[in-house]
């Protein structure tokens, strides 16, 4: 019976102590430095009414957040940053995912200009992406891709200009593809018919046909105007 006091008090005294050692001030000392979900999680359980419970969970919320971060990061596609948006859309990170999947997407289109080379493709870039990194170039290669118009003829009122310009589009389809009517710009009062915008070498081997239809017409740059000009591709 002696012996079975002394275990059955040492059983208790060892229970006290480790109770002691549990205490929430130690519990949460320990989930702190080991900064962890699990750790935070523990002590939630061990003291679901102690005060730092919130603060736990904040943390807890906290790390989740950084986690799915550096998964997203790691991966750095489009469909991972939208995957951590979709979990965390007020997170810590969300701009950072946002500018990722922008950047992402403006590489992507700017690769697919690129690949198709055209006039369209770079006008489609640039609507979309106005202020990406690239903007400079395509604008570039729009500039050298359609730089250039077949100056058809100059006329004195407007009316003259779109009547000559809609013969002139019936006449050239097939080769000018576009026409347009330019109004007078700055000191001038004449009104331009040119082709659509294309390259150099372009213009000048469609004013070559144009020409030997007996069809007087030269190759001009493109002027602002030419932006705003009446088109009468639709005639």
């Amino acid at each position: 019976m002696k012996k079975t006091s002394i275990g059955f008090y040492a059983a208790c005294a060892l229970s006290v102590a480790l109770a002691a050692c549990s205490s929430p001030n130690a519990d949460w000392n320990k989930a702190s430095a080991q900064n962890t979900v699990a750790a935070y999680q523990g002590f939630i359980q061990r003291h679901p009414d102690d005060a730092r419970v919130q603060q736990a969970r904040n943390r807890i919320d906290t790390l989740k957040d950084e986690q799915a971060w550096n998964v997203a990061k790691s991966a750095g596609t489009v469909e991972a940053y939208g995957q951590y948006l979709q979990q965390y859309p007020d997170g810590a990170h969300a701009a950072d995912a946002q500018s990722g999947i922008t950047t992402l997407k403006q590489a992507g289109a700017w690769q697919s200009a690129e690949a198709a080379g055209t006039v369209s493709a770079y006008q489609a870039f640039l609507q979309n992406y106005p202020n990406a990194p690239q903007a400079g170039q395509a604008q570039a290669q729009i500039d050298k891709l359609a730089g250039f118009q077949v100056l058809l003829g100059t006329y004195g009122s407007p009316a003259a200009a779109q009547s000559a310009a809609k013969q002139l589009k019936a006449k050239f389809a097939g080769i000018l593809a576009d026409v347009v009517v330019l109004p007078p710009q700055g000191k001038s009062k004449l009104t331009e018919v040119r082709s659509a915008q294309m390259s150099r070498s372009a213009a000048q081997a469609a004013c070559l046909k144009v020409r030997r239809a007996r069809q007087r017409c030269s190759v001009v740059k493109i002027r602002a105007a030419a932006s705003s000009g009446t088109s009468l591709s639709t005639l």
